[in-house]
């Protein structure tokens, strides 16, 4: 069984400049789990076509459940390759994103298409999808929720690391708002407490059968 995810986001700029903005977005304050970026591929094609490959290494802080599952040194780093064609024929960018660490537990492939809006040609559209799976037994349909959760997430903070990068590419001085900050800390201290609560009630559970 594989989660499935598909939605479209709209970049009020041109093309190109949403081209120029995806390869400057690191680092921004909405992608600080971003630790590293490295090409380790790059050609041009006869037809014009840039095609990249490029490794990245993200924190990952799994929930405590599933932190049992790891090796100690790699539970909160996962390094993740990224494969990108740009078409300036078509005018279109397709990247192909997907985990090699921790893939038995939990792998997830992303596919983005930017191509220029059909409303409006001066606006970049992106079609994203996801494919979210898990190879552990039992677990995999949880597992998979939380990938699912935790996605869609980050495609939020995506739009907006994109959205401060091109204010900074126009000139303009971009902030992150108190308002944001405060509730962004505020989810992240709910779900650590929910996980620490998951946690205390199956050390609980175990205790009463032993």
């Amino acid at each position: 069984m594989v989660k499935y995810f598909c939605c479209a986001g709209l970049l009020k700029c041109s093309w190109d400049q949403a081209c120029v903005a995806y390869w400057q977005r690191y680092p921004n304050p909405y992608s600080n789990h971003v630790l590293t970026e490295d090409i380790i591929f790059r050609e041009i094609t006869p037809s014009n076509c840039l095609i990249s490959r490029r490794l990245m290494t993200k924190t990952s802080r799994a929930p405590r459940w599933m932190e049992r599952y790891l090796p100690k040194h790699m539970a909160s780093k996962a390094y993740v390759i990224e494969d990108s064609i740009v078409d300036p024929q078509k005018r279109t960018m397709t990247t192909l994103t997907w985990n090699i660490s921790h893939a038995r537990l939990m792998s997830v492939e992303e596919r983005c298409v930017y191509g220029i809006n059909s409303e409006n040609s001066n606006w970049t559209e992106i079609k994203r999808e996801a494919w979210i799976s898990s190879k552990v037994y039992g677990l995999s349909r949880a597992i998979q929720e939380f990938g699912l959760a935790r996605f869609k997430t980050s495609v939020t903070k995506t739009m907006k690391g994109f959205e401060y990068i091109l204010a900074k590419m126009q000139g303009e001085t971009p902030s992150r708002t108190l308002a944001e900050t405060a509730t962004e800390r505020a989810r992240e201290t709910a779900l650590a407490a929910k996980e620490k609560a998951k946690d205390l009630a199956s050390q609980a559970q175990k205790k009463q059968y032993v």
